[in-house]
């Protein structure tokens, strides 16, 4: 498989409220979007942030736009992430900068957990939040008999 974000890297959120990206992530960032990439911060849940490249955030974008523009669930999705949303290009440190009102909403300071996910295009998009309430909704959210049941029904 070719190089993708995965697993979860900690890290830190600086006094000037930028990210530091991780520098296993930020070598593929370097690798797939060039120096000076840019991104989309935003969120749906003012819970975490989701750092899409500006290629990954487009697909998802245009795909959510070919709903009917009164759909509530396109209203839905354009209203948060407008919200919490802005553009971001990486520093040549790595460093990103959050969004105000997603940094304090999700409690994006200090230490903070950055997650690769998979995407549509590669790397892929990467989910940042808060370490301790990470942890805390984990906990509160185990997987279940059901969800083992789903991934061993699965064809792999």
């Amino acid at each position: 498989m070719a190089d993708v974000f995965r697993g979860n890297n900690l890290t830190r959120v600086d006094d000037r409220n930028r990210l530091k990206l991780p520098a296993e992530f930020k070598r593929l960032v370097d690798e797939k979007c060039g120096p000076g990439a840019k991104f989309y911060i935003t969120s749906m849940d003012g819970k975490r942030a989701l750092l899409y490249p500006l290629a990954e955030w487009d697909l998802r974008d245009e795909a959510v736009s070919n709903l009917p523009s009164m759909d509530p669930t396109r209203q839905k999705f354009q209203k948060y992430t407008a919200y919490y949303g802005a553009p971001a290009e990486m520093d040549n440190q790595g460093r990103l900068l959050l969004p105000s009102p997603l940094r304090e909403s999700a409690q994006l300071t200090g230490e903070v957990v950055v997650l690769g996910m998979r995407g549509t295009l590669e790397p892929g998009f990467l989910e940042v939040t808060n370490h301790e309430l990470f942890k805390a909704e984990m906990l509160a959210e185990p997987f279940t008999n059901e969800d083992l049941a789903k991934l061993a029904a699965m064809k792999v």
